[in-house]
């Protein structure tokens, strides 16, 4: 095999550095590591060494490789012992002028022939190259950490960038055992960007007051299968990051209300308060393990009252069955006697909505979130209204908790918790295809492989039914009047007309 590189060289001895050296090492590249603080590059190359023993330890790695690999792997005293490399790959401080310098500088070293590529996950690939001689020969190339186990790495290509570069950096990502995806030069490119709706959206449920960090993270990993919940998440990347690149992605975008930040992190972040690496975020934590407050009790109600179900629920007859399976008394007129337990099951609308529109006593209405079949789902998601009586939302809470499923008791919101942030991030995605910034195929690829969601967003929104999302996002955007929810052009048509989320036009 032909090495799509063989002389490789790497600027910036941090994690990431270190990450890609060893790859690119193990690929069957000559790797050069260069960075400012020399004593930065002995600590890389015996950090790399060390995993290298790790692994071989572990019988992943014969001794002979690793004695191979550590051959390959060299230290640079200057800009100028790179001056052989095919490949030059930055991975220095998110700066766009120490990064212009920097590639001003081995534009002259490198012949014309070389490929020089940022590993920047915020910066304008485009800025970047602005002042280069030779902008067809920059790229981007974005891994995540830690780089020998994230197996995803964006390939993103400036304005004036060669496609040839592209797809040969493409190759290389593929002998290192990477994924390659391609994208055009934006904001967040894809990974950073499809994220922000789990993110943003779980914040402002938060700051509506309808439920607490851990209710939240419950519901989103055992309704929908993440396998961390959004609050989860930031402890572990922490605020002193999370934070900066929610604000960055807004203002690149020009404030579209599809990535506002919030308030909360801010504060947080202000505060000390960061993550799981400081000993609090979200959560606090003892011995790195996090204290997460305990479910409230199943409550103890002795006489269930019967149940009627609005004829507009979502998932109607499945909801019946439910009932009658958990051994309810359903009522089947045209409106709920005096006595019974309302339930309603909208997609977008708040539970006080769904009342005044029908007609139905509030004091005795409870919603219940059906967006996901519940024979899939590990939880169930109650809403009350803020005129719902205490008697009413335990008699619901005990009454959907009889065969040990859990259950969440939420205060009213439009889309409840599931429904708001699974229709964000598949309205996200669709716009990301809208833009032509990646194809359908390679979204889903990065966003499975770095984000670890349980399905790509649109597979995702293949799954509960463009339409219903679609639904989902017209309903909020009405109860809220944020242009926030508006669904994108890629969404609304192809819900509309019955196509599926992955559909390309000619």
């Amino acid at each position: 095999m032909t090495l799509a590189f063989s002389k490789v060289a790497i600027i910036g001895a941090g994690a990431m550095g270190r990450g890609i050296a060893q790859i690119a090492a193990q690929a069957g590249s000559q790797v050069w590591l260069y960075d400012t603080q020399p004593e930065a590059i002995a600590k890389a190359r015996e950090a790399v060494f060390q995993q290298w023993g790790k692994l071989q330890e572990k019988g992943r790695l014969t001794a002979e490789a690793v004695a191979d690999y550590k051959t390959r792997l060299l230290g640079a005293s200057s800009l100028q012992d790179l001056a052989g490399c095919e490949l030059v790959v930055e991975a220095i401080v998110e700066k766009l002028d120490i990064k212009k310098s920097l590639f001003s500088d081995l534009e002259k070293v490198l012949a014309p022939t070389a490929v020089l590529v940022t590993n920047t996950s915020s910066l304008s690939v485009t800025a970047i190259a602005a002042a280069l001689q030779r902008p067809g020969q920059f790229a981007g190339y974005h891994f995540f950490n830690p780089v020998p186990l994230m197996k995803v790495v964006e390939v993103i290509a400036g304005l004036k960038t060669d496609a040839a570069v592209c797809q040969r950096l493409s190759d290389f990502a593929r002998q290192m055992g990477h994924t390659p995806v391609q994208a055009q030069d934006t904001p967040g490119f894809i990974v950073n960007h499809a994220g922000r709706g789990y993110s943003t959206e779980a914040l402002r449920i938060v700051s509506e007051g309808i439920a607490d960090f851990a209710t939240i993270d419950r519901i989103l990993r055992d309704q929908v299968g993440f396998k961390l919940g959004p609050f989860e998440l930031f402890d572990l990347t922490a605020l002193d990051v999370s934070h900066h690149v929610i604000e960055a992605i807004y203002h690149q975008y020009y404030e579209e209300p599809r990535y506002r930040p919030n308030v909360i992190t801010a504060q947080r972040l202000a505060g000390g308060v960061v993550g799981k690496k400081v000993g609090e975020g979200f959560y606090k934590y003892v011995d790195g393990v996090a204290q997460v407050p305990a479910e409230p009790a199943v409550p103890v109600v002795d006489n269930i009252p019967p149940v009627w179900v609005s004829p507009r629920a979502a998932r109607r007859m499945e909801l019946l069955q439910l009932l009658k399976d958990l051994g309810a008394k359903v009522e089947t007129g045209a409106s709920p006697s005096p006595e019974a337990l309302t339930i309603v099951a909208p997609l977008g609308f708040d539970i006080t909505t769904v009342a005044v529109v029908e007609r139905l006593d509030p004091a005795r209405t409870v919603g219940i979130d059906m967006l996901v079949n519940d024979a899939a789902t590990k939880r169930r998601v109650l809403a009350t209204n803020p005129a719902t009586r205490a008697d009413m939302r335990d008699a619901a809470h005990a009454l959907f908790a009889r065969d040990g499923k859990a259950v969440s008791v939420i205060r009213d919101s439009g889309g409840f918790v599931t429904q708001r942030v699974v229709a964000s991030i598949v309205n996200i995605a669709s716009d990301i295809c809208q833009q032509r910034i990646c194809t359908p195929q390679d979204l889903e690829t990065a966003v499975t492989l770095g984000l670890a969601y349980p399905l790509g967003p649109l597979a995702m929104g293949n799954r509960f039914g463009p339409d219903s999302i679609l639904e989902v996002l017209f309903n909020m955007q009405t109860v809220y009047g944020d242009m926030r929810y508006r669904p994108s052009p890629w969404l609304r048509r192809r819900g509309a007309i019955g196509l599926s989320l992955m559909h390309t036009e000619d």
